[in-house]
């Protein structure tokens, strides 16, 4: 897979992508993260990005021109064609809300091209023009589009196959089957006079996994009720 991030601030990707699963994932050629500074595209002297809005009203909006020159830039003659394996994607407070079985479906796609919101938004033309799909990571204000991106890119790399040490890992954690993981325990078996649950140190794997599935629905009964409605279909294949 390969992912483009369309940002004024680059340098703010520098930890994220250099560590943990993520820089492993990229050493082992599993994923190519290109970073792409919007300013690059700009043809004045201050590399103006933003501009006042029409109409009037606070703040200043990403300009249409420079992410224009930009996109065709990056994805080159994948604009003009229906792009069936690649995916651009504006990071909004508008979006889709993220969630588990969304970054499963980006999986699936060869290359993705996510654009950094900032300001008041972006230029509406550029959500005519190009995005396949606006995503927020939740109900709340951030300063940029950088941190949402830098969410669903971690979400997303460690789906692509090879990336994990364990095959079996991702299938045992919250959010998939639309439940959250059951409660994990490591030694000492007792501390402070609180001892693990006698059934993990039975080494019956049969009683094991039965009480895993039992927390693990008892668990989302209890802190995430709304997970056990499931949710409808967005994404087009």
């Amino acid at each position: 897979m390969r992912i483009d991030v369309l940002t004024i601030f680059p340098g703010m990707f520098d930890a994220v992508l250099n560590e943990s699963i993520i820089k492993r994932a990229q050493k082992k050629q599993k994923v190519i993260i290109k970073m792409h500074n919007l300013r690059d595209y700009t043809n004045d002297r201050h590399r103006t990005v933003d501009d006042k809005p029409f109409g009037g009203g606070p703040g200043m909006i990403l300009k249409l021109e420079p992410i224009y020159k930009a996109i065709h830039h990056i994805l080159g003659k994948n604009v003009a064609e229906k792009r069936k394996d690649s995916k651009v994607i504006l990071l909004s407070p508008q979006g889709r809300k993220f969630d588990q079985q969304i970054a499963k479906r980006l999986a699936r796609f060869k290359r993705l091209l996510l654009i950094c919101g900032h300001y008041e938004g972006v230029d509406e033309r550029v959500r005519n023009l190009f995005v396949d799909y606006e995503i927020s990571i939740g109900d709340y204000i951030l300063t940029c589009g950088e941190l949402p991106a830098m969410v669903l890119i971690d979400a997303i790399v460690r789906l692509i196959p090879g990336v994990l040490g364990s095959r079996e890992s991702k299938f045992r954690e919250s959010f998939e089957n639309n439940l959250l993981e059951y409660p994990q325990y490591t030694r000492p078996a007792v501390f402070c006079g609180m001892k693990v649950p006698n059934v993990l140190l039975s080494g019956n794997h049969k009683r094991i996994e039965t009480w895993r599935a039992q927390q693990s629905l008892e668990r989302t009964k209890k802190r995430r009720p709304d997970m056990l409605k499931g949710s409808k279909p967005w994404m087009k294949e």
